[in-house]
């Protein structure tokens, strides 16, 4: 009697499938492997230019902040020069006073200096009345001549605009009183280059004496009995 195994001649077919299904199998597989090494691949491309654009911006970054630094240096260079020229300003500025305050201090002593070196001789002065600009001065004289001689030396000062008789009065006793007016100033501004530094004093003897312009003299009163 003859026996057929039908489980085994059914399988077979089975085998033959898995066989056969094989190699479809591996090409999905090596698709799948692909399409995973092309992320990867992409992704790190995508890494790499990033780091690179990282790099870039970083550089940029240091140039900017020693940019700032530079700026931040030059902005403090840049007060300690208009502090320097904010102390040099104060610092004219006190000088400046100094020095007017100096000219203000030696103006009249010099004055006084001038007006006593010029008084002739019977000539006195009574009061002086100094201006910042102009001067006036009152005194006694014996006679016109002196008074004269005394316009003629405060004409003679560099600093002094010619003086001006302003009155001149004849008291009891022959005694002339007057006034005299002149302006002045410290500036360097000189006359004439002939000019003389300082006033002289007329002396006995001397070169004749300019008349005065003067009002003319009052006859003095009786005196009372």
């Amino acid at each position: 009697m003859i026996k057929i195994n039908l489980l085994s001649e059914g399988k077979r077919p089975a085998a033959v499938r898995k066989k056969s299904a094989g190699p479809k199998l591996e090409g999905q597989n090596l698709g799948q492997w692909m399409l995973l090494a092309g992320i990867v691949i992409g992704l790190a491309g995508v890494g790499v230019a990033w780091w690179l654009q990282s790099q870039k911006t970083a550089a940029k970054e240091e140039e900017v902040a020693a940019a700032q630094r530079e700026v931040d240096q030059l902005a403090s260079v840049i007060k300690e020069v208009e502090d320097y020229k904010a102390k040099k300003a104060e610092l004219e500025r006190k000088i400046g006073v100094i020095n007017d305050l100096k000219a203000n201090q030696r103006g009249p002593v010099r004055v006084m200096d001038y007006i006593s070196r010029a008084l002739p001789e019977l000539l006195w002065l009574d009061s002086m009345m100094m201006k910042p600009d102009s001067i006036t001065v009152e005194g006694r004289a014996f006679n016109t001549n002196a008074v004269a001689n005394f316009i003629d030396n405060l004409d003679k000062v560099p600093e002094f605009d010619e003086p001006t008789l302003k009155t001149t009065e004849l008291q009891q006793g022959g005694i002339y009183k007057f006034r005299i007016d002149f302006n002045y100033s410290f500036s360097g501004k000189k006359k004439g280059a002939e000019a003389s530094a300082t006033a002289t004093a007329s002396k006995p003897g001397g070169p004749k004496a300019r008349t005065p312009k003067a009002a003319p003299a009052k006859t003095p009163a009786p005196a009372a009995e």
